[in-house]
């Protein structure tokens, strides 16, 4: 089985990443556009920077990503923004199911039990009292 056609401007990194969101071809990234693919990549949970947008939208114009216009760069920063703002906000790997960060141990109420003897507010000294 041939390998599929390279992506202009699209690193190995950038690729293995749409392939893992169903980009696999240039026919794949046209039928999706560079804006739907870069929001693909967003709602899988990766980082997509604003330069693979452009190198999505030259990859569509058959033109190395530095050469796409700056205003057709400020349509897509805008509409890349708007559908940001419309993805729900990620929480943090720890938050949720119950899985404390490493080292933390819950206590009774659920909450991570932060009382140890090498908290950072802890400056070696004593006053003999409590917080």
């Amino acid at each position: 089985m041939a390998a599929p056609a390279k992506l202009r401007n699209i690193g190995p990194k950038s690729a293995a990443q749409l392939r893992q969101v169903g980009v696999r071809t240039l026919d794949d990234l046209r039928a999706l556009g560079s804006l739907e693919a870069f929001v693909k990549l967003k709602r899988a949970g990766f980082k997509p920077s604003l330069n693979l947008l452009y190198a999505l939208e030259g990859a569509l114009l058959d033109c190395h990503w530095q050469q796409i216009p700056e205003e057709r760069r400020s349509e897509l920063i805008l509409a890349a923004d708007a559908a940001s703002a419309a993805l729900p906000k990620a929480q943090p790997r720890w938050f949720s199911g119950g899985n404390a960060p490493a080292g933390a141990v819950a206590g009774g109420d659920g909450e991570p039990n932060t009382d140890t003897d090498e908290s950072p507010a802890d400056d070696g000294g004593s006053d003999g009292g409590g917080d």
